[in-house]
């Protein structure tokens, strides 16, 4: 019998369990504000943690961790942790995490329960799916747009797109901030 902390996480369910993928793209400003691209490993943990009772609201849980080194580097280039909620009677989604860099987002979506492929937006200036910087990058990389898309191919693999849009001091068009993997069950 399957556990009930995983049958109740709706589409999240899969991901339970400890991922890696060896070929992640990464676009991103280098050094001097221009742009970088990196080829990047990455190890993603979600731990099952069971129901929260949020007043009226019942949601299911997700502890995830994600670090990512640039091939043939030993030291992480980026770092995360956070949790992926699913609210079954609202049809939510919803990723909260926190970036060491000094930001925070959550990101969520109405996805159907069964469903094998999703996407979840965060915006500046939303109060519900929103995003929170420092001082420093609100002024120099102001986070403007989240989105993450999300496909689930078997219970073995999944893959993810990131387009993080920013906005850099002195320049006129957007950045688009993109990392996309995909990862394969370790365990």
């Amino acid at each position: 019998m399957q556990d009930e902390n995983i049958t109740n996480l709706g589409p999240l369910a899969t991901l339970a369990g400890i991922w890696e993928g060896e070929k992640g793209d990464d676009i991103s400003p280098d050094t001097q504000r221009s742009t970088g691209s990196n080829k990047f490993r990455e190890r993603m943990v979600f731990e099952p943690i069971g129901r929260i009772d949020n007043h009226e609201q019942v949601l299911y849980a997700l502890r995830y961790s994600t670090m990512a080194w640039r091939l043939e580097e030993e030291a992480p280039f980026h770092e995360e942790v956070g949790y992926w909620l699913w609210d079954k009677a609202n049809q939510q989604v919803i990723r909260s995490f926190i970036v060491p860099r000094g930001v925070a987002v959550q990101a969520g979506a109405t996805v159907a329960e069964d469903s094998k492929q999703f996407e979840i937006i965060a915006e500046l200036g939303s109060t519900t799916y929103g995003i929170c910087s420092n001082k420093f990058l609100d002024t120099e990389f102001k986070t403007e747009k989240f989105v993450m898309k999300v496909t689930i191919h078997d219970q073995e693999s999944f893959t993810y797109e990131e387009d993080t849009i920013l906005h850099m001091k002195s320049q006129d068009k957007s950045f688009h901030h993109t990392d996309k993997n995909t990862l394969r069950r370790v365990k």
